[in-house]
C-alpha cells in the first residue's frame, strides 16, 4: 500500500503521520504507509491542522478550498483528500512536476 492514491475524479488521497511542535514544517520521509510531515505547529485548537493544510495548498499550488481533512482531525494519523492537483504527489520531496491528468 501506497501513502497516496488517486479516485475516479482524479483528486488525490493522502495517508500522513504528522509529527506538531517541529522547528520547521517540512516532509520527514515515510513512516509505515503513511507520509510522515514535521509541523511548526504545536497541536491545539487546530494550529497544527491549519498549518498541515496550508502547507499541502502551497505545495501542489491549490487553494485551500481544494483540500479537505477526511479522518484525523484529533490524530496524528491523517486522511487528506486533494481535489484537481496542479502537482503529482513528488512536489512534497522537491520534485515539482505538472500533474498528468491522464
Amino acid at each position: 500500500m501506497s501513502w497516496y492514491r488517486s479516485d475516479a475524479a482524479k483528486n488525490f488521497i493522502l495517508t500522513l503521520h504528522v509529527q506538531p511542535g517541529a522547528k520547521h514544517t517540512a516532509v520527514a520521509g515515510l513512516h509505515g504507509n503513511a507520509l510522515k510531515i514535521k509541523l511548526a505547529a504545536s497541536p491545539v485548537e487546530g494550529k497544527a491542522n491549519a498549518v498541515l493544510l496550508k502547507f499541502l495548498a502551497k505545495s501542489f499550488d491549490v487553494s485551500l478550498r481544494q483540500i479537505t481533512l477526511k479522518h484525523g482531525a484529533k490524530s496524528r494519523h491523517k486522511v487528506v483528500v486533494i481535489r484537481q492537483p496542479v502537482h503529482a504527489p513528488n512536489v512534497l520531496f522537491g520534485q515539482r512536476s505538472d500533474h498528468d491528468p491522464d
